[in-house]
């Protein structure tokens, strides 16, 4: 299909040590593979980039700019454990209370507000409670999801404490929370805490199916229909999403834009509604898994240190929409990046900030297959690998195998096919802007891993 980029013309970071430009590569990811959606790059709490590609309607041809609005996925979950911390700094809570204060007719009495916020509390999926005994013609509320949680009684994964797992019901936990301490619902709490406190006048809690024209300015969210060939908008489907899963906050169901993401990050930055201690700790390790995947949590945001630096940061996933907010704390320096099409926003942010720290960023380019398909078995082998698979972007351990003829990144849940590229370059054959290339000795013997992804290159370690 044809592209049409939308810019705002903030000035172009250039350097010697790096030649990619913003405007440059974000063209050629749009042109290329199909970015559609705004990014946003400041420093020091300064834009130094904005821009916006493509479409907010995919059929009316409707540009995006700079205002279009977004569902941010779990992005969300940066809010609700603010919402929590408030009520903390106001004594209203404590980390040390537990779910049966609040809800004792559910069977997690022990699970504390603290396990929710650090993902430790070992809770089920309330989702599938919800969707096997909810009438899908009728919006869920979190009262709903409370009461089907103590009719089901669905098991803990783990002893709460002993691991971490990701856990959107945790969050939707910490909402019915707030809402039973305030009396508030959560949409009307946030609004009057977070949103209009730091004049984010763009961004609400969208807890409800998303009629044409019922929030100004929503991109549409679209999916791409492999059948179809084509983009079609994911509300125009009939899934759980679109109907009773609809109304339960906390874990998602935030729309939003760039620029005020922009200022919810400087509020984190400058500690702006909590107290200076109370922010410190939402923002550094409070919890982490020490099993493959490796992550760490604060409350309500990942914490990492990677090539680039110490970063806080969460990514969002909501179908038709990918996003991604990260702030690097040594330089300063935030990207946000939403996608109203699913295009990766994790390492397109990424790339981002490599461009403005000098990093060695590369443009994305097509590839194309050799006619010599031949492989050699030496670039086999285990590797630890980054890769964005929601709700993480980590480390994951892959195995580079020969299958039919053809080298293969196999993982534990799927198989990637790579096509060759050169004797010594790969590329992923699923259309995405990735590729492997292999470093060798005088002697042929391969001595590093290359991968590149959407233009970020890092080494795999190899795994004995």
């Amino acid at each position: 299909m044809k592209k049409i980029f939308l810019f705002l013309l903030i000035p172009t970071i250039l350097s010697a040590q790096n030649k990619v430009s913003f405007d440059e590569y974000m063209k050629a990811q749009a042109s290329l593979y199909r970015f559609n959606g705004n990014v946003l790059l400041a420093k020091n709490g300064n834009v130094v980039y904005q821009g916006s590609f493509g479409y907010a309607d995919f059929q009316s041809k409707k540009l995006l700019d700079s205002n279009s609005v977004f569902d941010c996925g779990s992005i969300a979950k940066e809010f609700t454990a603010m919402g929590i911390l408030l009520l903390k700094d106001k004594g209203k809570i404590d980390f040390t209370d537990t779910i049966g204060k609040f809800f004792p007719e559910l069977p997690y009495t022990n699970v504390t507000v603290r396990q929710l916020l650090t993902h430790t509390s070992g809770m089920p999926n309330g989702f599938s409670v919800v969707v096997k005994l909810f009438d899908h013609n009728k919006i869920a509320t979190n009262k709903d999801l409370i009461r089907l949680l103590a009719i089901e009684k669905p098991p803990l994964n783990f002893k709460p404490g002993t691991n971490l797992m990701y856990s959107g019901t945790g969050f939707n936990l910490l909402a019915c929370i707030i809402e039973k301490i305030t009396g508030q619902d959560y949409k009307t709490y946030i609004k009057e805490n977070i949103f209009t406190p730091l004049g984010m006048m763009h961004t609400q809690v969208a807890n409800r199916p998303r009629p044409a024209g019922d929030i100004e300015g929503l991109a549409y969210g679209y999916v791409y229909s492999d059948s179809l060939k084509n983009y079609i908008r994911y509300d125009s489907l009939i899934s759980p999403w679109t109907t009773c899963l609809a109304g339960i906050t906390g874990e998602g169901m935030i729309v939003t834009t760039t620029g005020d993401l922009l200022k919810w990050d400087r509020a984190l930055k400058n500690h702006r509604l909590l107290k200076e201690t109370t922010q410190q700790q939402m923002l550094s390790k409070q919890a982490e898994r020490t099993a493959v995947p490796l992550v760490t949590f604060g409350y309500g945001m990942r914490i990492e240190k990677n090539d680039f630096g110490n970063c806080f940061f969460h990514n969002g996933y909501y179908p038709g929409y990918v996003s991604q907010h990260v702030h690097y704390t040594d330089d300063d320096v935030t990207t946000i990046v939403l996608s109203n099409n699913e295009s990766n926003a994790d390492f397109i942010a990424d790339a981002l900030v490599g461009i403005v720290l000098n990093k060695n960023t590369m443009m994305p380019v097509i590839h194309n297959e050799t006619p010599n398909k031949a492989v050699s078995d030496k670039y086999t082998g285990r590797y630890m690998m980054r890769l964005a698979t929601p709700p993480y972007m980590v480390e994951f351990p892959v195995e580079l195998v020969i299958k039919n003829e053809a080298l293969t990144i196999h993982t534990a849940s799927s198989d990637i096919l790579l096509k060759k590229e050169s004797p010594a370059k790969f590329f992923f054959a699923n259309g995405t802007d990735q590729q492997l290339e292999f470093e060798t000795d005088a002697s042929g013997n391969v001595i590093k891993v290359w991968h590149t992804a959407w233009g970020v290159k890092k080494e795999m370690q190899r795994q004995l």
